[in-house]
């Protein structure tokens, strides 16, 4: 089955449970899933794109339990930090740090990168790799340790 079908399959099973919180942030998903769709950019969303979707998805719910955190609004930060969990559940398994600093310096050895000039040239052979896998930021963190 297809990520996108296990989505409305789950989404389903979360209205007939009476779970608020999944209901929500499935909808939010397949909303957005649906946009792409109707964009005209794509007929069909396929599981990569709606990996990347969920990680948007994923980083958006985080942001905004920051600032709910930030601004005392610890029932919506709660909420949001639900949703975020319940989205991350799609994602498919995320690289270790030690995983992802191993893809890093075999990416630095592979384009011969020796200062922090040649980082986009290192981001832009690591990134395909462990897209999915790892967090953006984490990357470009061990890229600037590792070559700075």
């Amino acid at each position: 089955m297809s990520l996108k079908g296990q989505i409305q399959e789950d989404l389903t099973n979360a209205m007939k449970a009476r779970e608020e919180i999944k209901v929500s942030a499935l909808r939010m998903l397949k909303a957005e899933i649906m946009k792409l769709e109707v964009s005209g950019t794509k007929k069909e969303a396929t599981d990569e794109d709606v990996v990347s979707i969920i990680q948007k998805q994923v980083k958006q719910q985080k942001d905004s339990e920051e600032q709910f955190r930030n601004g005392g609004r610890e029932k919506m930060a709660d909420k949001e930090a639900k949703e975020a969990e319940i989205l991350s559940a799609y994602l498919p398994e995320q690289m270790s740090k030690e995983d992802v600093k191993k893809a890093v310096q075999e990416a630095i050895t592979q384009v011969g990168a020796t200062s922090k000039t040649d980082m986009g040239k290192v981001m832009g052979a690591v990134m395909p790799k462990v897209k999915g896998k790892a967090d953006g930021k984490l990357v470009n963190k061990l890229v600037m340790e590792l070559l700075g």
